[in-house]
């Protein structure tokens, strides 16, 4: 027992005094990440750490201990985002579903300017906001099936795939406006 107490001390302490470190460490390691998704990662890494409460085996390098962790975790997070490769014929339905999305499916409202445009907004968003749309809208992913590829909450999942949404919504109202002059 008295490991143990030793361990979560030291574990404190060192998450206390090293968060920003860790967090900094995560976003050199994975690109484009943005600094909600770097601490996302230590937090999920501290949360298995501390509840870890069969290890009664004293950890003699806290530091390396942790970072090791990290490096295992952002392992697992690279390795889930391998991407679903879709025959051509069906991408070019899923961008006309998804953007029916948007306009509406009556009288083909959209035009193929409009579809450039909503492929060129999707390209442009942050990545963590790209990747939910893409894997969700045309990879066909449920938020459960994200949540365990990836360790990331479904309901930050669907929080992102929501700000993203908002996101495309007004960067093609601003297009359609200045285009059609509505």
């Amino acid at each position: 027992m008295a490991g143990q107490t030793e361990n979560h001390n030291n574990l404190s302490t060192f998450f206390n005094e090293e968060y920003s470190s860790l967090r900094s460490y995560v976003q050199s390691k994975i690109r484009d990440t943005s600094e909600r998704d770097a601490e996302d990662i230590v937090q999920d890494v501290a949360l298995r750490i501390f509840s870890r409460a069969d290890d009664t085996m004293p950890i003699n390098n806290i530091g390396g201990f942790v970072y090791n962790a990290i490096r295992n975790r952002i392992i697992d997070i690279m390795r889930g985002k391998k991407e679903r490769k879709l025959p051509s014929e069906d991408i070019d339905q899923q961008w006309q579903e998804f953007a029916e999305l948007f306009y509406g499916d009556a009288d083909n409202s959209y035009s193929p300017e409009m579809e450039a445009a909503l492929k060129k907004a999707i390209t442009d968003l942050k990545p963590v906001y790209r990747d939910i749309v893409i894997a969700i809208d045309f990879e066909g992913f449920t938020y459960k099936e994200l949540a365990e590829r990836t360790g990331i909450p479904s309901g930050t999942l669907m929080s992102r795939r929501h700000r993203a949404m908002s996101e495309l919504s007004k960067s093609l109202e601003n297009i359609k406006e200045s285009n059609y002059g509505t």
